[in-house]
């Protein structure tokens, strides 16, 4: 389905719209209360250098993004891109990638090169996004980094999580978001995962905690080797990560 011409992408520019995007929060993720990101983080973000990104088709907010910024050790700066999420009904249109351009040009603006993310290695969906329609890198992996929640999308699962690294001003992400061919490193190793992960998280939680687990261990070893994840191929039955020696600054 094609994105309705009406939807538009801006910051977020007032209370009222830091309020929606907490409620859009809750109604995509259903978090319990304590675990929501409050209208507070919002407003502190869009005040120190963060990002409160929106999507609204008329008045209706259907899809938010919040970033923060972070600071490495070697005392250079980047942004956190911390939630991105669409309402039921708007996914699969689009938004994401136009959230995640708006956020580009906004941060390329400021002189600001990379944007960090967290997110689920069984989210196949999200893999795919970020590496082959963004550009993004993996070279790090944090188990069970948030804990237990209470969403239902989580399904009692930990939270492990892979972070995504994009180098916005990079070769690699001009070329493919240029729609020029992209150029791939030699895939060195791969992580498979099944295509039906979602399912098997709701009708047999034990046998997707044996894949989650089996999923960490590659990771972390693949990590330790000295591997990046560079790219993402999917099959009828797996979803995979491609992974290639990894380059000095992560940027190739």
């Amino acid at each position: 389905m094609s994105l309705s011409q009406e939807i538009v992408t801006r910051p977020l520019a007032s209370i009222a719209e830091f309020e929606e995007a907490v409620a859009l929060q809750k109604e995509i993720w259903g978090f319990a209360d304590i675990e929501l990101l409050p209208r507070r983080l919002f407003v502190v973000a869009n005040k120190i250098g963060g990002q409160t990104l929106g999507a609204f088709d008329g008045s209706k907010m259907v899809a938010f993004l919040i970033a923060i910024p972070g600071l490495k050790s070697d005392g250079s700066t980047y942004l956190h891109s911390h939630m991105l999420g669409t309402m039921a009904g708007y996914r699969d249109r689009g938004l994401g990638r136009r959230l995640k351009l708006l956020q580009r040009d906004e941060a390329l603006g400021r002189g600001i090169q990379l944007v960090e993310w967290t997110f689920d290695p069984l989210e196949l969906k999200n893999a795919f996004f970020n590496m082959e329609r963004l550009g993004a890198v993996v070279r790090r992996f944090v188990p069970n980094q948030y804990g237990t929640t209470s969403s239902h999308l989580h399904g009692g699962l930990p939270t492990d999580r892979c972070i995504a690294e994009w180098w916005i001003g990079s070769p690699r992400v001009e070329e493919l978001l240029g729609g020029g061919e992209r150029k791939r490193p030699e895939v060195v190793a791969q992580i498979a995962v099944p295509a039906d992960i979602a399912e098997i998280r709701q009708s047999d939680p034990a046998r997707a905690r044996d894949v989650q687990t089996a999923v960490r261990e590659q990771f972390l070893e693949h990590f330790r080797n000295g591997l990046e994840v560079s790219g993402f191929s999917a099959t009828p039955e797996e979803g995979i990560y491609l992974l290639s020696a990894r380059t000095d600054s992560g940027k190739g």
